[in-house]
């Protein structure tokens, strides 16, 4: 992370001064006059000129003594002690403050989630995934949640697997919570195609102050890069999926989402061993326009709870680039938190995957997510990731059965064995998930990086009253 920008004031050096008082009581009477030309002529302060130069005479005052007056009487009497001070204004040291980052894995709309959104007016309404969090929501400051599906417009109607369709009603609900990012890159990007694509696009213009990425009206190779700033600090949040479902990009999409494995430009064919260069160069322009740099790939192997070799080999070139915090999903699954170390001295905190947020898959391993928190150090140097408050808050999604219907999100902390007794996977996926089960996931998973959710609020309450 680069340093911030510091606005500090330059300090004025009076030591001279006192050298000058010293010649004085040296030379006796005949200093006198030398002594008030020499401040008259050298004691201003420096500005800038107009060509950029360093310039004494520019808005300032000159200070002179004149014989006869009571400052020329009082230094040509060598029987009274020469005293010269200088009143300089204390400038007030730098505050050092914090900034918090929450993100959470992939909203995957199944059908039971999208039905239990219906208002009894027949309106959608998503309010409920998120109250859940809310205090999280509430204490954050930069808010990232991963759209896996795509909001495509409702005249198109509502799908779940293998080709979603999301209502965009979800959006106002996003929006209404907080979140203050949204990724749109994932292999569900595409499944309604171009139109489907700039439908979502289309709609997230209603929310100005959310950051959507991954997604793009216009076609083209680079795009601008994402930037949102958060108490003067500057982040860049870059999104990449390592495919649309499809082997070779239709040509249509080809510029409107952005990709995270290589691809040749003239077949659209991918190469899912190979990271893609553009995202490479856009982590270095963005270290160039922003103090955090932020990569969120969409990739690894589905319901496999470590890293694949090819995430592992992509986050350290990430790294090596200039990425200074890694956060993955798609898995379905969470997976690991590491700091990656490259050869060249660069290090990131890699989130391996976050798992989804919300859906109603059948594993039970599935409906154990996590949330990233990531606090940042604002310190006179520039932007650190404070270690004791970073982690990751374990989850469960809830949902019932008969017919099936997302219920809530409950941090692991909350959620009870009795609540694991009436989950709808038993009935739905077959499954005898126990609050044993979670948590022994959780703690083989995490680890040491697991976060209570008292650590996380008890320190942002703290720091929110010293603002």
């Amino acid at each position: 992370m680069k340093e911030t920008n510091k606005h500090m004031k330059k300090r004025i050096v009076v030591a001279f001064i006192v050298l000058l008082s010293i010649a004085f009581l040296l030379t006796g009477c005949q200093g006198v006059q030398w002594l008030g030309e020499a401040i008259s002529t050298f004691w201003v302060p420096a500005e800038k000129g107009e060509n950029g130069s360093l310039d004494r005479e520019a808005g300032t005052e000159k200070v002179s003594f004149e014989e006869g007056t009571e400052a020329d009487t009082a230094l040509s009497t060598e029987s009274e002690e020469v005293v010269v001070t200088a009143a300089t204004e204390e400038e007030p040291s730098f505050q050092e403050y914090e900034i918090s980052l929450m993100a959470t894995g992939d909203n995957l709309m199944h059908m039971g989630i999208v039905k239990a959104g219906i208002m009894e007016d027949g309106t959608y309404d998503y309010a409920f995934m998120f109250e859940g969090i809310s205090e999280f929501l509430g204490a954050a400051d930069l808010k990232i949640t991963n759209q896996e599906t795509i909001l495509g417009g409702n005249h198109l109607g509502f799908s779940g697997f293998p080709y979603f369709n999301s209502p965009t009603e979800l959006a106002d609900s996003i929006a209404k919570a907080g979140y203050n990012v949204v990724l749109q890159a994932s292999n569900h990007s595409a499944d309604k195609g171009i139109d489907g694509l700039l439908n979502c696009v289309s709609y997230w213009k209603n929310y100005p102050e959310v950051l959507m990425v991954g997604i793009h009206e216009e076609a083209a190779e680079s795009h601008e890069i994402p930037l949102i700033t958060i108490d003067d600090v500057t982040f860049a949040v870059l999104n990449y999926t390592y495919s649309p479902n499809m082997e070779v990009i239709p040509q249509n999409i080809r510029g409107h989402l952005d990709m995270l494995c290589s691809w040749d430009r003239t077949t659209g064919q991918l190469d899912f061993t190979t990271l893609d260069e553009q995202v490479l160069l856009d982590i270095q322009a963005a270290e160039e326009l922003a103090d955090v740099v932020i990569v969120c790939p969409h990739w690894g192997n589905e319901y496999v709870t470590t890293p694949s070799a090819y995430q592992q080999k992509f986050a350290m070139q990430m790294t090596e680039a200039g990425a200074d915090l890694i956060v993955g999903t798609h898995p379905h699954v969470v997976q690991p938190v590491e700091w990656i170390e490259s050869e060249n001295g660069n290090r990131a905190l890699c989130y391996y995957s976050l798992g989804n947020y919300v859906s109603t898959q059948k594993d039970g391993i599935c409906m154990l997510e996590a949330m990233a928190w990531v606090t940042f150090r604002v310190t006179e140097d520039g932007v650190v990731i404070s270690e004791e408050k970073t982690g990751a808050i374990p989850m469960v999604c809830h949902y019932k059965s008969g017919p099936v219907r997302l219920e809530q999100v409950y941090p692991l902390e909350d959620y009870t064995e009795e609540l694991a007794g009436r989950h709808g996977i038993r009935d739905y996926g077959g499954v005898n998930l126990t609050l044993d089960d979670l948590q022994t996931w959780s703690e083989e998973i995490l680890g040491e990086w697991i976060l209570t959710s008292d650590e996380v609020l008890e320190a942002e309450q703290q720091f929110g009253s010293e603002r």
